[in-house]
């Protein structure tokens, strides 16, 4: 039985693009890639902010030998929760991996390592990046961020995700919904 009730939209498989009165923080200037929203809450990984880390040091950290080539991809900052947990977020394969979530017919999230000692040796998907972290929201926390205009919602583009280089995404995804990031104030005021 469904407890939704019919007023509830989702935006799992959505961007949602920090608006500028998001000034601090992680979420400042961030784009964040829902994976998961109910009205029990929502997660979702930032998609947009490199950490100081790249995929190689990851695979030393967790003793993955035999690596294929060097993998000089950035680590992202996927959220303030949980940052020493790994995130892989990446196009569907016919593969599965131990623990996947997938999020819509293109993209899913895997959280068990099996997936990096794949990518480690060529044999993982084509197309991912790995988060440290993610951002979580209490049920009606989401919403009631919405209705105070701190986001914009766009439908995810996985191209933007896996194509578009990793300080353009923030534009990319904005420029979706025909919006000009740079040309808003980051705060309404008076006259």
């Amino acid at each position: 039985m469904d407890t939704q009730d019919s007023t509830f939209s989702s935006f799992k498989d959505h961007f949602l693009i920090a608006m500028p009165t998001i000034s601090d923080g992680i979420f400042a200037n961030s784009v964040t890639y829902i994976c998961e929203h109910s009205d029990q809450g929502a997660m979702g990984i930032v998609i947009n902010h490199p950490l100081d880390l790249r995929l190689d040091e990851i695979f030393q950290h967790l003793e993955i030998e035999d690596v294929q080539h060097p993998h000089e991809e950035h680590i992202l900052a996927g959220g303030p929760v949980h940052m020493d947990r790994g995130f892989v977020l990446h196009r569907n394969t016919p593969k599965n991996w131990d623990s996947t979530l997938q999020v819509s017919d293109q993209i899913s999230l895997t959280t068990s390592q099996d997936i990096l000692n794949a990518i480690a040796h060529d044999e993982g998907p084509d197309e991912s990046l790995v988060a440290l972290g993610y951002a979580g929201w209490g049920a009606g926390q989401l919403e009631m961020e919405l209705a105070d205009n701190a986001w914009l919602t766009a439908p995810a583009d996985s191209d933007i995700i896996f194509k578009t280089p990793v300080e353009q995404r923030a534009k990319a995804a904005a420029a979706k919904l025909g919006v000009n990031l740079s040309l808003i104030a980051p705060q309404s005021g008076h006259a």
